[in-house]
């Protein structure tokens, strides 16, 4: 029983499956990146499309003083423009990969966020010692 009878109803079984094109990565990740730009002007997309291999590259650069609100807090924003792009790729049977440059070669910016990460090297965990010959606490089980 529907609500409104008025609303003719489709079916599944009715509809008639087309191929679907690829997408527009090029316009979707500037409509995803421009707002948090101070100077949208600067945003560079580039994509490639393998269509052999069902796969999208997408290179993008842009100031790098708006690194960090394109970024977010902990990485938050590009992981939610990754996975948007990734929808859209997984619609049309294709991966995607987005790579991120700053627009000049110093340092990190010339960078991809990937490359980035990976060369990251954090220093291990420090220890705590103990003071003094103290000993250490005896741990009971818990009986019921």
């Amino acid at each position: 029983m529907f609500l409104n009878s008025s609303v003719p109803q489709t079916h599944l079984k009715d509809e008639i499956k087309s191929p679907i094109a690829s997408p527009n990565y090029v316009g979707l990740v500037k409509f995803l990146i421009q707002p948090f730009l101070e100077s949208p002007e600067t945003l560079s997309v580039d994509c490639e499309i393998s269509p052999t291999l069902k796969r999208a590259w997408i290179r993008i650069a842009f100031d790098s003083t708006d690194k960090g609100k394109v970024f977010g807090r902990g990485g938050r924003n590009i992981q939610a423009i990754r996975t948007v792009i990734a929808a859209a790729a997984a619609l049309a049977g294709q991966s995607v990969y987005l790579d991120i440059y700053g627009n000049n070669a110093l340092g990190r910016e010339g960078m991809s966020f990937d490359e980035d990460q990976q060369e990251r090297s954090f220093p291990p965990p420090k220890t705590q010692e103990r003071a003094g010959n103290l000993p250490r606490p005896v741990v009971k089980p818990r009986t019921r």
